[in-house]
């Protein structure tokens, strides 16, 4: 295995050819379905096989993304589509949803699997896990440092994102776009909402007017390229299956350079990418960056590279000084930062008011748009740059030819790739009677590969004296050589194992249960007093000091800090847990984050010892429904949770980023519609909670059934009335 692998995003076949080209190890892609940017262009299943085909010529890896939350009407369609990628010979599939992984698992034993970043990898039990269920590979949480990474030591690829847009919650725990307007960002459809604008509030009064507080910089780590070589980090992968060609093409070959230890101007290609894409840098949580320092709160989008100022504006010109060192062209794109316009730079003069194609220090351009002089200019779009990628350039395999001419045995020719060998040989070799062939001859046609993928690194040649071989034999050989490498490159013989999966329905729980059972999730002693009044069947406290008042009580559950990196180390008695590991051997209760969608995930995490199911809260009630009775027809009984009631955790987010007071209840972020979200900071991260209460009328006859009643500033008069009306 190489030290590292370069994994680059690719939404369309223009971005993977460019992604190639430029020197990736490995692309990832998306089907039309399943993949968690389902507003790329992506892959038909056609396009998959060219695109597999094309990127196993050049040696390059292909991995699909089929790393959404899969419900139950979807299970059959995606295990088609596995089944398809798999005998077509994709190296692996990357999947987010538990139920899935595990089925795959013992489905294909041969098909390849790694744990998507959406599958909230953020601590060694669940690496653990993951490498137990023979997961191949796990995408770490952005949210965790490369020292944190190096410290897990389980014998399982590591992948981390190097490179492109952060998501400023933990994967696969954001639900702020599903809440709000039914786009599960865990299932593709995500809104991009912590792109908007947010005000902060406490109690009542604003501390922060109109702002982008969710929105992040750009992950770029470039600069530690070094410690990332050095790191147990196996893949580095960039982010950007919505970006352009041009951006996969410039990221692409900037990170093989850095990789290959090419020296250069490391400054001057950052200055060019900025024109491709910018909303600032920051190396992020993989390298310990400060709250601060990860945020962009000016602005969500491209702000360009900035080049100068404006110094005149007329009503027919903009005059403008560039700043040292930069140029603008003809046909660039600019934007001015203070007055938020931008424009194409169709034409272009220079100080003497001549038309020029390209300047270094005070042009005119067309005045089209309003300006006042002194605003900021930003390069956008680099004319130039452009041109030169739009040229895909070109990828060579190496290969190597054995040839062994002998006039008693013939002509026989080997190529090899390092992998594969193929000979031909044919009885071609006669006693030279004027101009006998030499070696030099003979590696002048074998080396003639024209546009094909291969590249001679060297030609061994075994040969008598004096003998003639006909030009044209050399060069049907190595015709009829390079045609079969090609074939066995393109199409990699995969044996596909598929197998019949037995399911152990033996531990299901009886059906002897009272209807109507009541979980509750507090925040302070009040209010798990009144619940104890009231004498729900469980309640899950935030508070370790709460906990340890109470731990006597067998209803009252520690609430385990969601994402933690050491979850087992905080585990007690009985914990209420957020996260993937194996629960046997520990009395917990699983919280909504486990995304529980379908069948075969509630199954398998039944099977690694959690007694009671947590539902989706991204299920509806219908599909609550439907979800319990098909998991009772084909696996039996068992107990499952669902929210009834409460604010939903929208987000949680690491650090402090809205620097407010820890465990304070009074903060809220407000947004464009004046929606007023809760928020609050633990210590250690931000939880944004629905501005809305879900409160489900339903109350479902199943036995089976638990209501969950998630409590935030609710009073005792208050929980009195909700508990009421579910018991």
């Amino acid at each position: 295995m190489d030290k590292h692998e370069l994994l680059v995003p690719a939404g369309d076949m223009d971005c993977l050819r460019q992604a190639v080209f430029n020197g990736c190890d490995a692309v990832y892609v998306a089907c039309k379905n399943f993949g968690a940017r389902k507003f790329a262009t992506n892959f038909t299943n056609e396009e998959l096989v060219e695109a597999i085909k094309f990127c196993h010529l050049y040696g390059v890896k292909v991995y699909v993304t089929m790393n959404t939350l899969i419900k139950n009407s979807e299970v059959d369609s995606f295990l088609k589509q596995a089944y398809f990628l798999h005998k077509n010979g994709v190296d692996a599939l990357i999947v987010q949803d538990f139920g899935m992984i595990c089925l795959l698992r013992e489905m294909y034993p041969n098909l390849e699997i790694h744990a998507s970043t959406q599958a909230n990898t953020s601590s060694k039990e669940t690496c653990k896990l993951f490498y137990d269920l023979g997961v191949k590979r796990v995408v770490f949480s952005r949210e965790l440092s490369i020292d944190e990474i190096d410290s897990i030591d389980v014998p399982i690829e590591k992948e981390a994102f190097i490179h492109g847009a952060l998501c400023i919650s933990y994967s696969g725990c954001c639900l702020m776009s599903s809440m709000l307007g039914g786009r599960s960002g865990n299932r593709g459809e995500c809104a991009g909402t912590c792109r908007m604008p947010f005000s902060l509030e406490k109690e009542g009064k604003t501390l922060v007017n109109d702002k982008y507080l969710l929105s992040t910089k750009e992950l770029n780590t470039s600069s530690e390229i070094e410690r990332l070589k050095n790191s147990s980090i196996y893949s580095f992968k960039i982010e950007g299956r919505m970006k352009s060609p041009l951006y996969v093409g410039f990221i692409t070959r900037l990170y093989r350079r850095l990789i290959d230890g090419e020296k250069f101007d490391l400054e001057k290609e950052i200055a060019k990418l900025k024109t491709i894409f910018n909303r600032e840098f920051t190396t992020g949580r993989l390298f310990n960056e400060s709250d601060k320092d990860l945020m962009n709160i000016k602005s969500p989008n491209h702000v360009g590279l900035r080049i100068g100022k404006v110094v005149d504006v007329n009503k027919d010109k903009i005059k403008i000084k560039l700043d040292s060192g930069y140029l603008l062209n003809q046909y660039d794109a600019i934007r001015f930062l203070n007055s938020k316009k931008g424009l194409v730079v169709n034409f272009l003069y220079d100080s003497k008011m001549k038309l020029t194609n390209s300047s270094s220090d005070v042009c005119y351009i067309d005045n089209k748009v309003d300006l006042e002089v002194g605003d900021i200019v930003t390069k956008t779009q680099d004319y130039l740059l452009g041109r030169e990628f739009e040229k895909v350039g070109s990828r060579k395999v190496p290969i190597t030819f054995k040839v062994i001419a002998r006039i008693d045995k013939g002509l026989s020719i080997t190529i090899s790739d390092g992998k594969a060998n193929f000979t031909v040989s044919k009885d071609a070799v006669l006693e030279a009677q004027n101009a006998p062939t030499n070696s030099e001859s003979i590696i002048k046609q074998l080396s003639k590969l024209g546009d094909t993928p291969f590249i001679v690194d060297n030609i061994d040649i075994e040969m008598d004296d004096n003998i003639f071989i006909q030009i044209k034999v050399l060069n049907e050989l190595r015709r009829e050589l390079v045609s079969k490498l090609i074939n066995t490159r393109e199409n990699v013989n995969v044996e596909v194992i598929e197998k019949e999966v037995s399911f152990d329905v033996g531990n299901s729980l009886v059906e002897d249960i009272p209807k109507n059972r009541i979980s509750c999730l507090v925040r302070n002693r009040k209010q798990l007093d009144a619940c104890m009044e009231l004498n729900v069947d469980y309640v899950y406290v935030t508070e370790r000091e709460l906990y340890e008042l109470y731990k006597d009580n067998e209803k009252v559950y520690y609430f385990i800090d969601r994402c933690s990196f050491n979850t087992t180390d905080k585990l007690v008695d009985r914990s209420f847990v957020s996260d993937y590991f194996n629960y046997n051997n520990y009395n917990v209760h699983g919280n909504y984050s486990l995304n529980v969608t379908n069948i075969y995930t509630a199954y398998y995490l039944h099977k690694i010892g959690l007694s009671i199911i947590p539902l989706s809260v991204e299920l509806t009630v219908d599909e609550i429904d439907d979800f319990i009775n098909r998991y009772r027809s084909k696996f039996g009984f068992t107990l499952f949770e669902i929210v009834n009631y409460g604010r939903v955790e929208n987000m949680i987010i690491k650090g402090n980023i809205l620097d407010i007071n820890k465990n304070s209840y009074e903060y809220n972020l407000v947004d464009f519609k004046m929606r007023k979200f809760p928020v609050y900071f633990d210590g250690v991260n931000t939880h944004i909670l629905n501005y809305e209460k879900r409160e489900l009328d339903k109350l479902f006859e199943n036995t089976n059934i638990i209501f969950r009643l998630d409590f935030y500033n609710e009073d005792r008069d208050m929980i009195k009335n909700i508990v009421n009306k579910y018991q």
